[in-house]
């Protein structure tokens, strides 16, 4: 049963839908990106503050991405479907917002790393974590 998992992640529909969740997750990642800097270094808020406001910003983008395109033969289509599955994604992925806060606090904290480092380490980290609870709860895919 591994066995099989894993030859999913290289070829096979999962591996295509983990290709389209990796790129959906660059794009949002950058925008994160962009938006935490906007909020601290412009705006002058607390990065760990900002994090916040920017991660629910990309958690909201991710989805609507990633209804669209990534899991398109599971869609969530109807209006009602539509939030249900915002509200799944929005619990799986605020759910990795401790996760992702903790290392960007320990990175710049303890360890002194720049806050936009420590935070594209942050969402590496709480990346898998994501993709197999979204997949498997908000869209439903085995």
């Amino acid at each position: 049963m591994l066995r099989a998992y894993l030859r999913g992640l290289v070829s096979g529909p999962l591996a295509v839908q983990l290709r389209r969740f990796a790129i959906v997750g660059v794009v949002t990642a950058a925008i994160q990106m962009v938006l935490l800097w906007l909020l601290v270094d412009v705006g002058r808020l607390n990065y760990l503050f900002g994090a916040v406001l920017a991660i629910e910003t990309t958690i909201i983008l991710s989805y609507v991405f990633n209804n669209a395109w990534t899991f398109h033969n599971f869609r969530n289509s109807g209006r009602v479907e539509y939030v249900v599955g915002l509200l799944k994604t929005n619990l799986v992925r605020g759910s990795a917002i401790p996760i992702q806060l903790a290392v960007l606090f320990v990175l710049v904290e303890w360890q002194h790393v720049s806050y936009l480092f420590a935070n594209a380490v942050a969402i590496a980290v709480s990346g898998i974590y994501r993709y197999v609870l979204d997949s498997r709860w908000t869209w439903g895919t085995a």
